[in-house]
């Protein structure tokens, strides 16, 4: 490839960004596209959709860049949590080390590689990009010395600088412990693989061990249930049966009916039978007779609360007078009345008030203590002989819970891991296939020999660069969309019981084939029993890597060039979130703002890895092709003014790891320099520069060295929290009194039912559910309106 080739996909890609850019200025500035924009700030700043049209909408600006480089950590750390502030301190890092790595390279290196050899140099368009490389540079060459000194500069700052990223992000995890609210996570035990017992249930038997081995710590637990699709539908069929004998009950009401104007049937939930009602007995221990009874109750409470979520519906649809669908009467939703439901009195524990049927329980619960202390040593002693049983580790936060998960056996969860592993292994190898087809692309000899019908084709300039210098890195690319999304998959089946588990298992294997793909297959390209034998020879390695990555250096830089320009400018834009909102909008006709669910949480599993890839390319090309590293400041450039963009009006962080993934990128980044060291290593030995060999190796081992001290001496905070901490915590909360607080919070943090999950004993609420009348729903309606808060204006303009 020359540098004619380099250009074009540099053009293109250009052509791309500005296009993509200045189409999301203006669509930003659009009150229709503000849930995609501006879902963040929608959902913490309530919208008025008053804005008049003007024309500066249609005029693209830069004003999103000012606000993204002027956004202060605080600000950052307010929108996105530590760890979105720990994600940007990975692109701050890659800015700082590669800016010393160009200004000594390209300033240094590359006209060494340039004048290597005595040749006559054609014009610069015209030059083929090896000769920009180490390969260039003859063999015995004096100037080797060059590339030792960029070496060594290179590693001992990226070596400076990780150390100073490490103990800050190690500080800013313990002030994310010591100076958030109260978390729920740090008294709560995740106890899973509970052994199964005859004579009581699961529930039991977590109260009996815990209070007897922990009863001066043991305050309560909250069981897992059984939630797949067959019990969700066997509940369905129960509120079904419910609600018909409900509607046999009831009188007929006085709204129009949709379709003929007549009137309609309406739900009325008549509760008269709840007054002596009180349950004081486990369900393990009732008769037959008494658990009917009792499950009677329980599902009409789930009527009770399923009321309350209907109740909600009806009064907005009051509000806005929503017409029927045929004839234009007023929709009448559900109306269910209760009478006497005050006097119902539960005594069981708090796990009862989900579903109570002992055969739902799974095998594992939530173990509440009183202090940080006690569960952060109950998560970490082994509880039994046999270690397979009452499995204990700290709970994830409750946001960050996969509930799903949680009911696969224990047993089952190694094996599961191994059968992900081996699934991940041989997706790794059948990508071979589309990674080997894209480096024939970059081979045009062996191009015209495969197919003979694109010689006249490729005899065209033009054409002939698009197709070794573009097309190759856009097809590799487009192959690359289906990773994640199978990684997440595999995560899912390994049996993660978290988001952020799964999310970060899913990442740790995308970097993995990424490496692997993207770099080591296409540095040994060829056919796939080429790349197959190259582990026959481990002794060859350095040698094979020296040979090839110098050569492969120019698909490297066209790779930068798509998959991080392009993919930044797609990033930005929010293609299919902005496909789907014109879809809502335009076509199902719907103009309510959709609500917090549909938020995106930042991706971290899958741009970590592609900043670690760009990491590892700049690493290894470094002194071998030194012209790679402007195209790579430019992606990092921007990669800091979009993230940060990104963060702070888009993405919404629904639960927080502490920056737990900082660990992967310092371990990445230490394995990038000792690679590029063991590559240089061998072009020293290839190109018979024994002084610049001999100094490489010691700088190996210091580099190992660095490693395991930052291991020693900042990783442990990231797997354990430290006792002192949690001790000064416990003793802050004790003397300012949040025991009871503590405790209330810890009896609702942990909710596997949402829906259910609304506290119906409270005799305010019940009374509010019993009242039936058409002025109380308007009264309710009108105490709605008045609990809004001021709307507030989000400028769309900027």
């Amino acid at each position: 490839m020359d540098i004619g080739a380099l250009l074009t996909s540099a053009g293109i890609n250009i052509a791309i960004c500005v296009v993509l850019l200045s189409l999301y200025s203006i669509l930003r500035k659009q009150p229709s596209n503000v849930s995609v924009y501006f879902m963040r700030r929608l959902i913490s700043e309530p919208i008025k959709h008053s804005d008049p049209f003007r024309f500066e909408r249609l005029v693209p600006s830069a004003s999103w860049i000012v606000r993204a480089w002027q956004a202060t950590n605080e600000e950052i750390l307010a929108a996105g949590g530590v760890d979105a502030l720990v994600f940007l301190r990975i692109v701050v890092f890659s800015i700082r080390v590669f800016i010393i790595a160009a200004m000594i390279c390209v300033f240094l290196l590359l006209p060494v590689n340039y004048y290597g050899q005595e040749m006559q140099h054609k014009q610069i368009h015209s030059e083929s990009l090896e000769v920009f490389t180490i390969g260039n540079v003859k063999e015995g060459s004096k100037w080797f010395w060059t590339h030792c000194l960029a070496l060594y500069v290179i590693s001992c700052s990226a070596c400076v600088l990780l150390h100073f990223e490490y103990k800050n992000i190690t500080k800013m995890r313990l002030a994310h412990i010591t100076g958030s609210p109260v978390n729920p996570s740090h008294f709560t035990v995740l106890v899973r693989s509970i052994p199964c017992s005859q004579n009581h249930s699961y529930s039991k038997s977590v109260e009996d061990f815990f209070s007897t081995y922990y009863p001066a710590s043991y305050v309560s637990h909250q069981m897992v249930y059984r939630a797949g699709r067959v019990d969700k539908l066997m509940d369905a069929e129960k509120m079904y049966r419910m609600l018909k004998t409900i509607e046999s009950t009831t009188k007929k009401s006085y709204m129009p009916c949709c379709l003929c104007g007549k009137s309609t049937h309406s739900f009325e939930a008549l509760n008269n039978d709840a007054e002596s009602v009180e349950i004081k007995t486990s369900s393990d221990e009732l008769q037959p007779s008494q658990r009917e009874k009792k499950l009677k109750i329980s599902e009409q409470k789930d009527v009770e609360k399923i009321y309350r979520k209907l109740k909600t519906i009806e009064t907005q649809n009051k509000m806005s007078s929503t017409p029927g669908c045929l004839c234009g009467g007023i929709m009448h939703y559900f109306k269910m009345l209760k009478k006497e439901a005050e006097s119902v009195e539960c005594k069981t524990s708090s796990d009862r008030s989900q579903p109570s049927q002992t055969d739902k329980e799974r095998p594992a619960a939530f173990v509440f203590f009183r202090t940080r202390y006690a569960a952060i040593v109950a998560a970490q002693v082994l509880q039994s002989s046999n270690p397979m049983l009452w499995v204990t580790q700290l709970a994830p936060e409750p946001n960050d819970v996969y509930w799903s998960n949680l009911s696969i056996p224990y047993k089952q969860v190694w094996l599961r891991k191994i059968a992900t592993l081996l699934g991940a292994f041989v997706f790794m190898f059948v990508f071979l296939a589309p990674v080997t087809f894209v480096q024939g692309l970059t081979q045009l000899d062996q191009l015209r020999q495969t197919f003979p019908f694109l010689k006249g084709i490729l005899k065209q300039k033009f054409m002939n660069q698009l197709v070794t210098g573009y097309l190759p890195s856009v097809i590799l690319m487009l192959f690359m969309y289906a990773v994640p999304p199978t990684m997440m998959l595999f995560s899912t089946i390994e049996g993660n019981v978290s988001h952020s588990e799964r999310k970060k298992s899913a990442g740790i294997k995308v970097l993995y084939f990424t490496i692997w793909n993207v770099f080591f297959v296409n540095v040994l390209s060829g056919s796939i029993i080429r790349q197959l034998s190259v582990f026959s020879s481990f002794r060859d390695i350095p040698t094979q890597l020296a040979k090839a990555v110098p050569t492969q250096a120019t698909f490297f830089t066209t790779y930068v060039l798509t998959s991080g320009w392009a993919s930044l400018s797609c990033e930005v834009i929010q293609l299919f979130p902005l496909l789907c909102n014109g879809f809502r909008r335009f076509i199902l006709r719907r103009q309510e703002e959709p609500c917090s669910n549909h938020a995106l949480t930042f991706p971290h599993h899958t741009e970590i890895p592609r900043l670690l890839l760009f990491g590892l390319l700049g690493f290894t090309c470094s002194i071998m092709a030194p012209l790679i590293l402007p195209f790579l400041l430019v992606y990092f450039f921007l990669a800091f003014l979009v993230y940060r963009n990104q963060i702070l009006n888009v993405y919404v962080p629904k639960y927080e790891s502490g920056g737990q993934f900082w660990p992967v990128v310092h371990n990445t980044t230490i394995f990038s320099l000792v690679l590029t060291q063991v590559i240089a290593l061998g072009v020293f030995g290839i190109k018979r520069s024994p002084v610049a060999s001999g100094f490489t190796i010691p700088l190996i081992f210091l580099t190992l060295l660095f490693n395991e001290y930052c291991r020693q001496r900042f990783s442990p905070v990231f797997k354990r929290s430290p006792a002192q901490v949690l001790i000064e915590m416990d003793k802050q909360d004790e003397n300012w009194g949040r025991a009871e607080e503590i405790y209330k919070l810890l009896r609702t943090a942990y909710c596997q039912f949402p829906l259910l999950s609304l506290d119906l004993s409270t005799s305010q609420e019940l009374s509010m559910a019993g009242n039936s009348g058409q002025n109380k729903d308007e009264g309710s309606s009108k105490d709605q309106e008045s609990h809004n808060p001021d709307l507030n204006e989000i400028k769309l303009s900027s």
